[in-house]
């Protein structure tokens, strides 16, 4: 670039890419002057100006005058004295300006100013050299002004769109980024903000929310999102003017891009029902929002105040039977319908992930005859300890005790509030009792804990430092063992190598079926003894009942042969008399 046309290219600049011509002239000059220091020296006082005349940058050096009877520093200052010798009408304290000849132009000046001042100025092995540095300077000062500008431009321009729905054209693709042409500038749209689901090719049109305005970036600054939940927001706000407008509110939202999303609404007047506006007519406005998600599900949920019923509407549709709050670790446990149990957590616990994140509670999601059980379980557990019947123990449980270890970590003055205890001292005794409850129920799962163990070490191929692994990771019976799925997993649990856990694996599930299979057997030889006991039991009833029906015949013989002895007697003591 010839300095000779600085101003058109100036100007030129200045025009195409908006920036201000002052801007792009002071950058020059103190390009100039940083370069002018590197070659003739940081230790000399220079000036640098722009001219407009010429279209070039004027340099200077500057030279105080001071006293005779002192020292001058190097190359920034000049005695009057030699001043004077020079024919310069200067005083002291004066600071005299020469002007650097570099152009290859201002040659002719640059030689007699080498001839009159050379020894007092010392530029002439320099200056040659300089003037390739200068003009290579300006190039470069140019282009990276310019780059500089755009940025800042791009960023004065974007900064207050942070946050909004902005549209754009794919254009390229880099390392996974997608490269997206806003027009006046480029915007990258980051691997980790795109949706798996989503495909895109160079030239389509993509709508995307703003998420950041990098200035320090150098690449595209304009950082773009399809996964933030704000986008949901937005486009919501788009196709709903009752939320543009403000009389329905998105309270929160929560959203797994390309799946699912739920989206929490309320309204600010009663004559306005927030879900029914966002669904629009015939579903027309949602479904809206779901084409430009690509398919996404979403769920409309109105917002309440209280959090109870708030969490009870982000389950749904899965229906809700009883709420269990726990304000201070901020849980909520949910009891619904065994029917509805999967419904109610989603597929892979999705469901109950969004309500979770919608709410901001931490929400626990139990069957119904799940909570039986444990209600039977926790009412048991406090049965076992000596001095509570299962009557007082439904009470406790009603008034929240749960266990056996709450009742043997409780305060006793707390404890003796619960009616029909008994006061204070019974219950000091009874939290004793929870107490030694508490350890014989220790001694005996340690009991059936070493009895698991030797099952498991008599499985073939097993050695007792891997029984002992499967124990410590809570797998504390060969069922257990046999269930587990997730080799990998136990393997990094229990630390036992992958290969010697598949063999172990394969022998405990051998020794589980032929287990189950001697179970059924007994259970089979069981119901043919009570079989078979039951005819034994039928014919001897069949004897008995043949016994008693002889019997009675027998009776009924004797005593007609009794009538018909008697007869005949009577015949022959008839016939006797007549005889006689």
């Amino acid at each position: 670039m010839e300095q000779a046309n600085l101003n058109v290219v100036l100007d030129q600049v200045g025009k195409d890419k908006g920036i201000d011509k002052s801007i792009l002239v002071e950058t020059l000059e103190q390009a100039i002057l940083s370069a002018a220091k590197r070659t003739f020296g940081q230790h000399r006082e220079m000036e640098a100006r722009y001219n407009e005349q010429t279209g070039s940058v004027d340099l200077f050096l500057i030279l105080e005058v001071i006293p005779p009877n002192e020292e001058p520093e190097l190359d920034r200052q000049i005695a009057l004295t030699l001043a004077e010798e020079h024919g310069l009408d200067a005083a002291v304290g004066d600071e005299l300006l020469f002007q650097i000849f570099y152009r290859p132009e201002d040659r002719d000046e640059a030689r007699a100013q080498d001839e009159k001042f050379g020894e007092l100025l010392d530029l002439k092995t320099f200056r040659k050299s300089f003037g390739r540095i200068a003009a290579q300077t300006a190039k470069q000062v140019i282009i990276q002004r310019v780059r500089e500008a755009e940025r800042e431009n791009i960023y004065n321009e974007y900064k207050d769109r942070q946050g909004e729905l902005i549209m754009g054209i794919v254009r390229r693709f880099e390392r996974g980024n997608i490269i997206v042409d806003l027009g006046r500038a480029e915007a990258i749209l980051p691997i980790k903000e795109q949706v798996p689901r989503e495909t895109y090719r160079a030239g389509d049109r993509i709508v995307a929310y703003v998420l950041d305005i990098d200035r320090a970036s150098r690449g595209p600054q304009i950082i773009l999102s399809r996964s933030h939940k704000g986008l949901l927001e937005k486009l919501f706000e788009t196709e709903v003017p009752e939320i543009y407008e403000g009389i329905v509110r998105i309270e929160s939202s929560a959203r797994e891009p390309g799946a699912r999303s739920k989206i929490a609404v309320s309204s600010r007047d009663r004559d306005v029902d927030p879900v029914g506006a966002c669904v629009g007519m015939r579903g027309s406005r949602v479904q809206s929002v779901v084409q430009e998600l690509h398919g996404e599900k979403i769920d409309i949920v109105p917002y309440e105040e209280d959090p109870a019923r708030f969490v009870c509407n982000a389950i749904a549709p899965a229906e809700v039977l009883r709420v269990l709050i726990d304000a201070e670790n901020h849980t909520m446990e949910l009891v619904v319908p065994d029917d509805k149990l999967s419904l109610a957590i989603g597929k892979k616990g999705q469901n109950v992930r969004l309500a979770s994140q919608l709410t901001g509670w931490r929400i626990d999601i139990h069957s119904e005859s799940k909570v039986q059980e444990m209600e039977e379980r926790a009412k048991k557990s406090m049965a076992t300890i000596e001095g509570i019947t299962p009557d007082m123990a439904e009470t406790m449980f009603r008034l929240g005790w749960r266990s056996a270890e709450e009742i043997a970590a409780a305060n006793p003055e707390e404890l003796a509030n619960v009616p029909g205890l008994g006061g204070l001292e019974a219950a000091k005794q009874i939290a004793l009792a929870a107490q030694a409850a508490l350890e014989r129920a220790e001694q005996e799962r340690l009991q059936r804990r070493e009895e698991s163990f030797e099952e498991i070490l008599s499985i073939p191929g097993m050695d007792e430092a891997v029984a002992r692994a499967f124990l410590d990771t809570k797998y504390e019976t060969v069922e257990d063992i046999d269930a587990a799925t997730d080799l990998d997993r136990l393997a990094r649990q229990s630390g036992i190598d992958l290969t010697t856990l598949r063999q172990v694996k394969h022998q405990v599930s051998m020794y589980v079926a032929q287990k189950r299979i001697l179970e059924e057997s007994q259970m089979l030889d069981m119901g043919s003894d009570g079989f078979a006991e039951d005819e034994d039991t039928d014919d001897t009833d069949d004897e008995m009942q043949s016994d008693a029906e002889d019997e009675t015949a027998e009776q009924e013989s004797g005593t007609s042969t009794v009538e018909k002895s008697d007869g005949e007697d009577a015949s022959q003591g008839d016939d006797t008399v007549a005889d006689e």
